[in-house]
């Protein structure tokens, strides 16, 4: 029997994960541009038409606007939200010219543009060296206990007391390196190196396939080796190490996020997978009904993806915009305007077809369209 968190909880979670995180990437832009000199038109939560709002003493006006999916920050001398650059600035009075953001150098409208997506992860790695500092890092070794019979370990003749050293080609130091890359991978055929006593073993096994309900009725599929770990070691980590390890963590959570983007794009996992907003939402929802900690871990790990997904090279996105500047600072002159404006209209037309497709994905993960098919038949 599956439990919903509720309509309620849900769009009360949503806003406590959205809502702080793109507050907290737009103000990554809106300081570095203050940094810099650069003059602030708008400040918005949200896009589209302005719910409500203020003008501060340096003309900026901060408003909440009324589809809360993200947020802008507009500089002078942007033709829109998207930090398009308007053609026009060039005919501005010098001093207000000066102030624009394409009259900064190239380097510190990098700086300004990257601050966002810098900031989302500087949020990650505060919140899980916080929770490192809280509940110390798990530093189990990666030693078999026991071992499942009929299991891919015991097919390649993995036994207590074997040491496992890498999986896949990649070095394994602790049992939860096992977990994080077995379960990605379920039903794959994998390289596993091991130390049996002194002697080192390679081996292929191809992982088991466990599928698990949780209590709000959601179905995975995870790979195993068919392991368990020896006694759990937890390590207590001080003040001066947790920005070491939530740096460490944030790069796990990253590579986790490649790795299963790598698994789509070619193939081994479906596109379905891929969730959007309403997704998030419902997520959020499920994780605050478990308890704050729970919240506030996804928050670190949206925070994670939303810097990454921002950091890609499609224009309209941050990465989209460094990517022209890389190219301005090679040919030591701008992408000329007509090119860009193309630029942003495919990039627009690109994150408009991944958006309908995300939310077709939502709704199935919401049950609708198996809902529609119990109506029809």
């Amino acid at each position: 029997m599956s439990h919903s968190p509720g309509l309620l909880l849900t769009i009360l979670a949503f806003a406590l994960v959205i809502g702080p995180l793109v507050f907290l990437h737009e103000l990554g832009h809106y300081l570095a541009g203050r940094v810099f000199g650069v003059k602030i038109d708008a400040f918005s939560i949200g896009f589209g038409h302005e719910l409500f709002g203020w003008t501060d003493r340096r003309g900026t006006r901060w408003k909440f606007s009324a589809l809360p999916l993200g947020g802008y920050v507009k500089f002078a001398g942007d033709l829109n939200a998207a930090s398009a650059p308007d053609p026009a600035w060039l005919e501005l009075p010098a001093e207000e010219r000066a102030r624009t953001l394409q009259a900064r150098p190239v380097w510190q409208r990098a700086i300004v543009v990257a601050a966002g997506p810098v900031t989302n992860f500087i949020v990650a790695i505060v919140i899980l060296a916080g929770f490192a500092m809280t509940f110390g890092v798990d530093r189990t070794p990666s030693i078999v206990g026991t071992v499942s019979p009929g299991s891919a370990a015991a097919a390649i003749g993995l036994q207590s007391g074997d040491r496992i050293i890498g999986l896949g080609g990649r070095s394994i130091a602790t049992f939860n390196d096992v977990a994080q890359f077995a379960v990605l991978r379920p039903g794959e055929r994998v390289a596993v190196d091991f130390l049996h006593g002194e002697t080192k073993v390679e081996r292929e096994a191809v992982l088991g396939t466990a599928t698990e309900r949780d209590r709000f009725g959601n179905e995975y599929k995870k790979g195993q080796l068919g392991i368990t770990p020896t006694a759990p070691v937890a390590q207590p980590v001080g003040l001066l190490e947790a920005p070491g390890e939530g740096v460490a963590m944030t790069g796990k959570i990253l590579r986790t996020t490649l790795d299963g983007l790598g698994q789509i794009i070619t193939g081994r996992r479906s596109v379905d997978e891929l969730g959007g907003p309403l997704r998030i939402a419902k997520v959020s929802g499920e994780q605050l009904a478990l308890g704050w900690p729970d919240l506030i871990f996804l928050i670190a790990g949206v925070s994670i993806n939303l810097g990454f997904i921002n950091l890609l090279p499609v224009p309209l996105l941050d990465g989209g915009h460094l990517f022209f500047y890389a190219i301005e600072a090679i040919r030591r002159r701008p992408v000329t305007p007509a090119i860009q404006e193309w630029a942003f209209r495919g990039g627009l037309a690109a994150i408009l077809a991944l958006m309908i497709m995300v939310t077709i994905n939502d709704l199935g993960a919401f049950g609708l369209w198996k809902s529609l098919t119990g109506l029809i038949g």
